[in-house]
């Protein structure tokens, strides 16, 4: 297993709803993850860094770690709150 760190943009669309901007971000590291994050938190109205041991050739996922939340985001399957 090897730890998968995503980080994650939204913005609303023209009819106010939550959209991704773009495919989720991998990053090298949890800090990275973090510093990513914050840097895009101005930018748009959400973002996400979380974090979990995942076998993609298995299809195989553990328990998502939420790493740094800003804003509002849409309900995911990530295993945030």
């Amino acid at each position: 297993m090897t730890k998968l760190i995503v980080v994650w943009g939204f913005n609303r669309d023209e009819e106010g709803e939550l959209r991704p901007v773009g495919e989720p971000m991998e990053a090298p590291s949890e800090s990275s993850a973090i510093m990513r994050a914050k840097l895009m938190a101005p930018t748009h109205v959400g973002v996400i860094a979380w974090a979990r041991e995942a076998d993609m050739a298995l299809g195989i996922y553990g328990e998502p770690e939420m790493l740094y939340k800003h804003g509002e985001i849409p309900d995911l399957e990530y295993g945030g709150e």
